[in-house]
């Protein structure tokens, strides 16, 4: 039974990390008391053990006890032993990388897929899409790979952002970016704004969050909105 909290951000405006989450994490991991986190997409380019500390506060706040993999002699054998697992923000190409260089793709979507309570937040929830071609992150390191986790059937472009009408900026906007993924790519695009989460619960997908919208995109369709509490599983 897949089990997925799938964020566009681990903090929002007027907030302590993760704390706009805390009750949908505390249900996700609910039989869990130890989760596995994975700070290898280092936001700032900070460390993993600097990272870790970060997550750790938010998880004590929730009686939950944080242990970075970097901590582990075999990062393969803790993904696969994990009782609950959190892949944190930051930047997605770096991210990917890394997990491809430790060869945990397969392992990290065997587990999530065999019923590991996952959390993801920006980066986080990227790599459970189809690709991370849809990711806002310069490309810093090498990926081997587009390819992703693909626990949902959708690519998620977390932060997304709406055009600003008084802006002098003229640079290409979110949506812009999207529909030239959709010129070469059929994958549907979940614009997910700051504040809301998809639930995944199975082949179930759930936007969730307070009175946010979310955009979605389909190749040679108009982009629309949907509100909360729509399904997401018809996107494939």
């Amino acid at each position: 039974m897949t089990k997925c909290i799938l964020a566009s951000t681990s903090t929002i405006h007027n907030s302590t990390y993760l704390e706009y989450l805390f009750d949908a994490i505390n249900e996700l991991y609910k039989d869990t008391k130890e989760v596995l986190f994975i700070p290898y997409a280092r936001p700032s380019g900070i460390s993993y053990e600097e990272y870790t500390s970060i997550a750790k506060k938010g998880f004590n706040k929730i009686g939950k006890k944080l242990i970075g993999i970097q901590d582990f002699k075999d990062p393969i054998e803790a993904i696969q032993k994990a009782t609950g697992i959190f892949t944190g923000g930051g930047n997605t190409f770096v991210l990917v990388s890394t997990l491809y260089r430790k060869n945990l793709i397969q392992p990290l979507q065997d587990s999530i897929l065999n019923g590991t309570p996952y959390l993801g937040t920006s980066a986080g929830s990227n790599i459970a899409g189809v690709s991370m071609k849809t990711t806002n992150d310069m490309p810093v390191v090498y990926t081997p790979s587009f390819k992703t986790l693909g626990i949902v059937p959708f690519n998620i472009n977390a932060h997304y952002l709406d055009p600003d009408p008084n802006s002098t900026h003229k640079g290409e906007t979110r949506e812009t970016r999207i529909k030239e993924f959709h010129q070469f790519n059929k994958t549907p695009v979940v614009g997910l704004r700051e504040g809301s989460w998809i639930r995944v619960q199975n082949d179930i997908c759930i936007l969730e969050g307070k009175s946010l919208t979310a955009r979605i995109f389909e190749k040679d369709k108009v982009p629309y909105e949907v509100e909360p509490k729509t399904s997401l599983h018809y996107l494939k």
